[in-house]
This record gives C-alpha cells, structure tokens and sequence, in this order.
C-alpha cells in the first residue's frame, strides 16, 4: 500500500514539474516575442532608451565578436524570428543580415543606413583624413567594407534619428503605451544634447592633438567634436608586423609628429609597443562597441562619454 501512494506522488510530483516547464517556457516565449532585437550593442543602447519600459531590447551579437566577421548561431535565428523588432546598420557592416531577413515580414524590420534622413548624413570611409589610409597589402587581408562608413551610431546627430524611428516604430506596436514612449525619447533627446555639451567641452583642448588609429571607425565622432585623426593603419591584429611595416608606421608616426596611436581591445598591447618603439608616441585604446558598458536607459551617453574619456586619457597629458 505504501509503495503504491508513494508511486503515484511521484507520478504526480512530475506531472507539476512538466506543467511549470510548459507555463514556463510559454511565459518566456510571449516575452521573447515582444522583445526589440538590435544587431549591435550601440545600437541597442540607443533603442534601450526609448524602450524602457515597455518592452525588452535585447543584442544579436556577443560582446567581442564582430559585426564584419559574425557567423550567426540556431539561437540567434531563434531570436530574429521570435523578435518583434529588428534594428539593424545595414549589409555594408552586418553582411549576414539580408539572407536571414528574407523570411522576416518587413514591417518588422528597420535597416538605419536606408533611412533618408540617415542617408544624407552618411560620410565616406576616407572623408576624415588628413594624410589618408596606410595599407600594408603583403601582410593583412582587407575589410572590403562599402562606400559609406557604416559605424552610424558614433553620431549623436544620426543616434537622435535613430531613436525617434524606434520610438515612431513602438508607438505603432505599442499604441497604448504613447504617453511613455514619448516621454523616453523626450528624456533621451534632453540627455544627448547635455552629453555632447559636457564632450565638446571635455575636447577643446586637444582637437590639435594628432594621432593614428587601427580601425577607421571613428570619422562621425571626430567630425563633431573637431578631432586631428591623421589617418588609420590596417593590418591584421591575429600576425604579428614585419620588419616593413614596422618601419613604415614608425615613419608615418614620426613624420606627421603624432601624439597618440589608439589600439583596440582585439590588439595585444605587445603588438602596438613594438610599433612605437623609438618614438615619442604614447597608445591609447578605443572600444567602438562599448563592450564593456551595460544595457541600461543612458547607457548611449555612457558610451559617449567613455569614449571621450579614453580619448583624453591619451591625447591629454599636459
């Protein structure tokens, strides 16, 4: 007798098991379906702004993955299919993108370097520079990016766009929740335009201050606020420089008397010290896609300002 009633708890004891796993995964499937996914995490953190609130953003890509070179995973084919929005560059940075997206009606899709209002503020990819690009063809592969530079959310003029076509996009998803959508991008507006004030400022005193750059991602931000990017070095963080390139960096350095050279976090920084040894160039580190800050509603300027900060913790030294 026992051992029958303590079979059939068991038996019981399963069965509400299996159903808190249904309800469960059924919970977490209508929040996944009203999730905002975002390619990027800049961009997410422009979208998070306007999204608090009323529903998730969540990031397609890790951190320390790139958008250039990413093969996506079944989960993140999960995620674009359950997302009821997906923001996104464009096929010029996210490659992989267009063929996923076939399947995805296109009302929910945003693709920011097609919109008009984003497309008449897009820069070439060598607009910026003083001096131009170095390229050492014999040791690195290029990024065969296209004609526009694609790293969009390093403009707070272009991050506003962005954030009133997502806020534009909600308000259709999300009618009822108007009065908070707009109050978010209200508040994201009002903390950009203090952000990029308190940057501006912060800048002032070393926009004569030269420097080169490892990746040409940069020419929004400089363009604003006034910075001397004498031009960028393109070789491949994976192989370490030949005596040539060596020889050819430290010229370029020398020649255009550049204060700082800025790594990024890819790059080991015994690869970087080998190429400004002898001179007087000190190296700094950039993070484009502020892997290291937090999804939260001001973590755009967040981004901004570490950006700066990394900026003056190079440049200025006086």
């Amino acid at each position: 007798m026992k051992k029958y009633i303590s079979l059939n708890f068991k038996q019981l004891w399963r069965i509400l098991i299996l159903l808190s796993l249904v309800f469960i995964t059924q919970s977490i499937t209508i929040r996944a379906n009203a999730n905002v996914l975002t390619s990027v995490k800049p961009i997410g953190f422009i979208t998070q702004a306007i999204t608090y609130g009323v529903t998730e953003t969540d990031i397609l890509l890790p951190d320390g993955a790139s958008p250039h070179t990413y093969s996506l995973k079944p989960s993140d084919l999960v995620k674009i299919k359950q997302a009821q929005l997906i923001v996104w560059v464009g096929e010029d940075l996210e490659a992989f993108m267009p063929t996923v997206l076939k399947g995805i009606d296109k009302d929910k899709q945003i693709e920011l370097m097609a919109i008009p209002d984003i497309k008449k503020l897009l820069r070439t990819g060598t607009q910026n520079h003083e001096y131009g690009k170095l390229d050492l063809d014999d040791e690195h592969d290029h990024d065969h990016h296209g004609s526009y530079d694609e790293h969009i959310w390093l403009s707070p003029q272009i991050a506003k766009i962005i954030a009133k076509t997502v806020h534009d996009k909600l308000i259709d998803l999300y009618p009822d929740k108007r009065d908070l959508i707009d109050e978010n991008l209200n508040e994201f507006t009002i903390k950009l335009a203090e952000t990029e004030q308190n940057i501006a400022k912060k800048l002032i005193n070393v926009q004569n201050s030269g420097y080169f750059v490892f990746h040409d991602a940069y020419g929004y931000f400089e363009s604003q606020f006034g910075l001397k990017n004498l031009g960028s070095f393109t070789i491949n963080p994976a192989v370490q420089p030949g005596v040539q390139t060596v020889y050819a960096i430290k010229q370029e350095l020398k020649e255009h008397q550049a204060v700082c050279v800025f790594r990024e976090p890819q790059f080991s920084p015994a690869v970087i010290q080998k190429l400004v040894n002898g001179t007087d160039v000190r190296i700094g580190e950039l993070n484009p896609l502020g892997t290291d800050i937090a999804l939260s509603k001001n973590a755009y300027s967040q981004f901004l300002l570490r950006l700066t900060q990394q900026l003056l913790d190079c440049l200025d030294k006086n």
